[in-house]
């Protein structure tokens, strides 16, 4: 389990991380997101005994990561694919860590196939593309098998069968009961792949929940079709709803749930071809959400 405790971060006089908490656990897929600046990337490094606190803590497995004596065992991450030196070909690249952490040959061979580099294991990584590199780093997250893995923007140059390979990579690890934490500012991905969200603007803590309760928290009401809509709308705003009128004859309900409108409708005899509930995207949810959050910002006309 990854586990931070009130962590505090500072650079100088820049504060990045303040009174940071919350946990990961095991079994699911938990979405990192915050604008930049938000102290995504800073939490992580302390959690991977990159930078030391301010103040507070941030443990894996219940303790600090520079405890662990074959921390690849237990923790994988990747945050930076092209951290590594390009004059190195990939097997040895592997080969080296998996000996700093007593992991045998056969796994560099497993893990390389496992990413698709197979057939480039002996080239050197200063040819390879930025998706290559990527799955390069992939490897190395999964070089010892851990069951904690972290990844900053994992789908970082990857085409989109490789974006789909991630996808499914991650949700595999979770099924498999390991804890995954990903960073990430494609909304569009983490719908598809988080189960949790942790969301955080300027080194707080903003959210901590599921996707889909995040979803229903910004519902956008229930869309209706009838063949009688201007009776409709005033059997629900008789109800205590509010409609808007749309195209075609549709209606936006909001203070009104499903069941209410239909039992509304069918007391009165009125058909109804359609109703659906709306939720927000998540990309509208953490819009919304994080709001006043961001530390840079564009101006549009």
């Amino acid at each position: 389990m990854i586990e931070v405790r009130e962590l505090t971060k500072r650079y100088g006089g820049t504060l990045a991380v303040d009174r940071l908490s919350f946990q990961v656990r095991p079994g699911a897929v938990t979405g990192f997101l915050g604008p930049n600046g938000a102290g995504k990337s800073t939490t992580m490094r302390v959690l991977l005994g990159l930078d030391a606190p301010s103040s507070g803590a941030a443990l894996v497995n219940g303790g600090p990561y520079g405890a662990l004596r074959r921390p690849m065992r237990e923790v994988g991450a990747l945050l930076d694919a092209g951290a590594v030196h390009g004059g190195r070909r990939a097997f040895d690249h592997l080969g080296w860590l998996a000996r700093s952490n007593g992991i045998g040959t056969r796994r560099v061979a497993e893990v390389l196939e496992q990413v698709g580099l197979a057939g480039v294991a002996r080239k050197r990584v200063g040819g390879f593309s930025l998706g290559m590199r990527q799955r390069l780093g992939i490897a190395v997250a999964l070089l010892g098998d851990p069951g904690v893995l972290l990844f900053d923007e994992p789908v970082n140059g990857l085409d989109p069968d490789g974006v789909r390979w991630i996808r499914g990579l991650m949700r595999a690890l979770a099924a498999e009961g390991r804890t995954v934490l990903i960073s990430s500012h494609l909304m569009s991905e983490m719908e598809l792949t988080a189960d949790r969200l942790i969301v955080i603007g300027r080194g707080r803590l903003i959210a901590d929940t599921s996707v889909r309760e995040l979803a229903d928290r910004f519902a956008r009401g229930v869309l209706v079709r009838s063949p009688r809509p201007e009776e409709l709308t005033g059997v629900l705003v008789a109800a205590g709803g509010t409609v808007e009128a749309g195209r075609g004859g549709a209606l936006s309900v909001t203070g009104l749930d499903v069941a209410e409108i239909g039992d509304r409708a069918a007391a009165r005899g009125i058909p109804l071809y359609e109703v659906t509930p709306r939720s927000a995207s998540l990309e509208e949810a953490y819009m919304e959400l994080t709001a006043g959050s961001a530390e840079f910002g564009t101006v549009t006309s």
